[in-house]
């Protein structure tokens, strides 16, 4: 049977600070992200499944995505752990401010390629992840893709 690619759409705001940039992100701002996560797989070619003619459900692609990064991102402000944003951090979670601390720069590259690790682990076996694309403003994006990372 036919590979067919499935895309489900989804968005998210997060605030964030690139330390030691030599620009405005290197101030606390945030974003409305949407995240584009495509699959591949063939379709379920088995008539007496409840998914027949499914790659996967869009619901179950939907449950991974917002355990593994929407529900863990939104409203979030990211920092790098590794630099001096800890203890700015660490002021915030004292107020009560949801703050999540990486071990990389949360730029939308790095972002990228931490959510198709996360993704694909919790993937079912025959499906793939093919790509993301995370669009951080109306104009800038960030893609990763499968067969860049093989």
């Amino acid at each position: 049977m036919s590979n067919i690619r499935i895309t489900k759409k989804f968005s998210f705001e997060t605030g964030h600070a690139l330390y030691g940039y030599d620009g405005k992100c290197k101030n606390v701002h945030g974003h409305s992200y949407r995240l584009d996560v495509t699959v591949i797989g063939s379709p379920i070619s088995d008539s007496s499944n409840v998914k027949f003619g499914m790659v996967i459900d869009f619901g179950d692609l939907k449950k991974i995505v917002k355990e593994e990064i929407v529900n863990v991102f939104d409203h979030a402000t990211v920092f790098n752990k590794n630099t001096p944003h800890v203890e700015l951090a660490k002021e915030l979670k004292d107020r009560g401010h949801n703050v999540l601390l990486v071990n990389y720069q949360p730029t939308s590259e790095m972002m990228v390629i931490d959510f198709a690790e996360k993704i694909k682990q919790r993937l079912p076996k025959n499906i793939k992840l093919h790509s993301l694309k995370l669009q951080e403003t109306a104009t800038s994006f960030a893609e990763w893709y499968a067969s860049d990372n093989d």
